[in-house]
């Protein structure tokens, strides 16, 4: 069974949830309708504190690191995260190895500049 306090995710499939009913616990009004829940509301706990801790900081990495006790390259590692479990991770990023790995291949003349460019684009699905 999935993590039951993780709402919008079944605790059974792990799959996104819809809403069907809403009720005003002032006047007990009913809304029966096919909602989805928001997009943050199934992030993992740990993505959803940086999150927070992030806003809070307004985007100061050290600020973060001190709020939450975990390192630049932790707090770098769960962003991505949060980027992907949100949709908003367009490209993958090459590390700065990868990225002179590239350009090597490219000096030994093993790509073209064409391709060279498409590597480090970091378009997803791209190996070097």
């Amino acid at each position: 069974m999935k993590d039951p306090r993780k709402v919008g995710i079944c605790p059974v499939c792990g799959d996104r949830l819809t809403i069907t009913e809403l009720t005003c616990p002032s006047c007990r009004a009913r809304v029966v309708a096919e909602l989805l829940t928001c997009e943050f509301c199934s992030l993992e706990p740990e993505l959803l504190g940086l999150l927070k801790s992030f806003l809070r900081a307004r985007g100061n990495f050290k600020e973060v690191e001190r709020d939450l006790g975990i390192s630049y390259p932790t707090i770098r590692k769960r962003l991505d995260d949060l980027l992907a479990a949100l949709g908003l991770e367009t490209r993958a990023r090459l590390s700065h190895g990868d990225r002179m790995e590239v350009l090597d291949r490219l000096e030994r003349g093993e790509i073209s500049v064409e391709e060279a460019l498409r590597l480090l684009s970091g378009t997803k699905g791209d190996s070097i």
